[in-house]
């Protein structure tokens, strides 16, 4: 019988701690996860055209599951997807229109960053300037896309022209979108 409530005692003090563990790793989550905006948002050539990136080159992307600007990922959603939070004053870099960035209230009162009214998302994995892992993800009960110029969600490479260039890399013909 000792046993059984050492046993029981000994669970017990095992789920508190993890307990204890998991809501720090949530706060410490949901607290540090924003991604902030310098003030500028930029175009950017990848893999997939010109899209909408942070100041410091990090992608930007939409939420196809926002509705009328507003935001609906919260929680552990933004933990993989930081929204872009404003601070200072918001500018545009070469090729982006200005009347076309706007923000948006968070929950929190923060405010959001938008272009053409879709609230702007970091992708947690994209950890370099024109990285786009994130795009075309099915997470958080929608789909996830980079934004062109004009502020629509682009949802596949731009089609190659099948022309080369003039010279070659190790041997091979390089044609527009695949060699650097």
């Amino acid at each position: 019988m000792l046993k059984k409530a050492v046993l029981i005692a000994a669970l017990g003090l095992a789920l508190a701690a993890a307990g204890v563990a998991t809501a720090a790793a949530v706060t410490h989550q949901s607290s540090g996860s924003l991604a902030v905006s310098h003030g500028t948002v930029n175009l950017r050539q990848t893999k997939l055209g010109k899209v909408l990136v942070t100041k410091s080159g990090l992608t930007l992307y939409l939420f196809m599951v926002d509705t009328n600007k507003h935001s609906a990922c919260y929680g552990r959603c933004a933990t993989y997807w930081p929204p872009l939070i404003k601070k200072g004053t918001l500018r545009a870099g070469t090729g982006v229109k200005a009347r076309l960035l706007g923000t948006t209230k968070r929950k929190n009162g923060q405010l959001q960053v938008t272009y053409k009214g879709h609230p702007l998302y970091r992708f947690k994995l994209d950890k370099g300037a024109g990285q786009v892992s994130g795009q075309g993800k099915k997470f958080f009960g929608g789909k996830w896309y980079v934004l062109n110029a004009a502020g629509r969600a682009v949802k596949k490479a731009p089609t190659t022209t099948g022309t080369t260039s003039t010279g070659t890399t190790t041997g091979t013909t390089c044609t527009t979108y695949i060699c650097p």
